[in-house]
């Protein structure tokens, strides 16, 4: 379709929410009716497939200036840029850092 996922995720709630953020492959900003179609096309992927059991809301967004680094990829392509990092492990006791990415 010309997108790259950046991320999907499950979140809970007072309703579950099946958030799935993406990019265009371009590197042009994404637009409503971008989100759209990822969204009408998700949906009606996920309509066959059935993969979630219960209620859900779909929800389409691109990644905005905060954008998650979740490939190795996303670092590299980012390099340069500053960035904030949250480890899962402390690091020396330290599990949130800031500075620029380096290759």
């Amino acid at each position: 379709m010309g997108y790259r996922v950046v991320r999907v995720a499950m979140t809970g709630g007072r309703r579950a929410t099946l958030q799935v953020m993406a990019e265009r492959v371009d590197d042009q900003a994404m637009t409503v009716d971008d989100c759209a179609s990822i969204s009408h096309t998700v949906s009606a992927l996920l309509d066959v497939a059935d993969p979630i059991t219960g209620a859900y809301q779909l929800e389409i967004s691109s990644p905005g200036i905060d954008r998650p680094l979740v490939r190795a990829d996303d670092y590299r392509r980012f390099a340069g840029f500053e960035a904030q990092l949250e480890l899962d492990e402390p690091q020396d006791g330290q599990r949130r850092f800031r500075g620029r990415l380096m290759v």
